[in-house]
């Protein structure tokens, strides 16, 4: 808009202002002088005299660069302020924006697929184990919503139906293999195909109606997956040898009932295959050497080193052990946390930390955050590929725990899981590793033992073509 234009414009709105509050007809003002002097007389009128409020929009006038540029910092604090103290985190971070050496002369993106290809894999273990996955956050799936999800290697299409209840069935319809997911939609409890309105019942799969035809064949249907939604995720049971599910995820009541909070979410993508990740668990000599140095010295393995963080520190206490039957699909990391700040133990910051992982997938990282409250992080893991995880963290705390402090433990979190992703990203996997004889190497032995209950006969394993580790 041309500057004259605006002046116009604020000419003609204070004579207008000031008619309706005067009663009386103004006319309009000649030049920048009677403007001001307008705009004294109408805001005068407003506040009744007082002089503190006549002397502020005095001041506007006089200084309208002045003026513009402060309320252009107060309005931005005011919008920072808000997401810091009240707006839940989500931070998302992408396969290459984590987890790489970088070099300036290549793109991230293209740095991230060369570490892809010539990395040496090793001799995993199957990539998808048996259990129960999060697919996806319960917020992320409204009534009547399709969505896609490709894991476990297989394309999946996760609906809501119109009463509320989460379903997850296999995506390509049986009839000629139409994507389901993709333009498909929810009719009453079934999933319709988009190519030729085929419905399929999400409770059992079984086709329900086919307008072109006046008999449904017993035969047509499309595999279902059983679902438990609770603590805020969907979770699908998979299981090579189709065998049903012998545990199932606890619930955390405190969720259920309301008592915590959400206060926000990590998302990364992790180039790894998904036992190296829980592994970290069990490894509890990793800690002074990954997560001793100082939050604020970031997460690159190279530089966190640097003199100029040596002040604070990070102690850990760490110890693991397996669940005895009935659940004996259960381990813990109990943690202890100290931070040092020159010397000095900064005691109002210690924690404690018990990090139940349950199954092959999640973990229920328990919190006592002493005078700040409990709370609750989930940690999800879904293979998005054969050595690719999507991992998911979520926050719920008690109440009265402000939201940036929660906000600050996750990304807490954060930063020191980002520094693990360096080492999984870039790492080979050691079938049969040379262990010290330690107590902290024999617990990765025991993980490894442990962890192997979730792999069966037909569970896949990886067939490796380099050409297919571009994304």
């Amino acid at each position: 808009m041309e500057p004259r234009c605006i002046y116009s414009a604020t000419v003609c709105f204070l004579c207008t202002l000031t008619n309706f509050v005067s009663g009386k007809e103004t006319g309009f003002p000649k030049s920048l002088k009677e403007v001001k002097a307008l705009w004294i007389e109408t805001t005068s009128s407003l506040f009744h005299g007082n002089g503190l409020a006549v002397e502020l929009c005095a001041f506007i006038v006089e200084w309208p660069i002045i003026t513009t540029a402060c309320a252009f910092v107060i309005a931005l604090l005011l919008y920072y302020g808000y997401r810091l103290f009240f707006v839940p985190l989500n931070r998302v971070r992408r396969l290459e924006d984590v987890g790489y050496a970088h070099d300036p002369a290549l793109g991230k993106r293209e740095m991230a697929n060369m570490v892809r290809r010539r990395r040496a894999v090793g001799n995993i273990p199957p990539v998808y184990p048996n259990g129960w996955f999060g697919l996806m956050e319960s917020f992320d799936l409204a009534k009547g919503q399709v969505k896609e999800v490709n894991a476990l290697g297989v394309h999946l299409a996760v609906f809501r139906d119109e009463e509320g209840k989460a379903h997850v069935v296999n995506a390509y319809c049986p009839h000629l293999g139409a994507n389901m997911a993709v333009g498909g939609k929810v009719v009453g409890n079934c999933i319709e195909c988009p190519f030729h309105a085929w419905r399929f019942r999400g409770e059992d799969g079984k086709c329900t109606n086919i307008p072109a035809a006046d008999k449904v064949p017993d035969i047509a249907r499309v595999k279902t997956w059983k679902v438990k939604e609770m603590n805020g995720w969907v979770y699908v049971w998979h299981h090579a040898e189709g065998d049903e599910p012998y545990w199932v995820p606890p619930e955390i009541e405190e969720i259920t009932k309301g008592e915590w909070t959400y206060r926000g979410r990590t998302e990364h993508i992790v180039n790894a295959q998904i036992q190296e990740i829980p592994e970290n668990g069990a490894d509890v000599a990793h800690l002074p050497t990954v997560h001793g140095p100082f939050m604020g010295a970031g997460t690159d393995l190279r530089y966190m080193w640097a003199k100029m963080w040596t002040f604070v520190e990070h102690r850990w206490k760490a110890s693991w052990e397996a669940f005895p039957p009935p659940e004996d699909h259960v381990a813990q990391m109990s943690v202890g946390h100290k931070l040092w700040l020159c010397g000095m133990h900064m005691s109002m910051l210690d924690m404690e930390v018990k990090a139940k992982q349950i199954g092959p997938a999640f973990v229920y990282l328990s919190m006592d955050c002493g005078i700040f409250g409990k709370g609750v992080i989930i940690h999800n893991l879904l293979p998005v590929g054969p050595i690719t995880q999507k991992l998911i963290h979520n926050i719920y705390v008690q109440s009265r725990m402000p939201t940036f402090v929660a906000k600050f433990y996750m990304m807490a979190e954060a930063i020191q899981v980002e520094r693990d992703i360096m080492i999984w990203n870039n790492k080979r996997y050691e079938n049969k590793p040379i262990f010290a004889r330690s107590k902290e190497d024999s617990t990765i032995a025991k993980h490894r033992r442990w962890y192997s209950q979730f792999y069966s006969e037909h569970s896949p394993k990886l067939s490796f073509q380099e050409d297919t580790l571009s994304w």
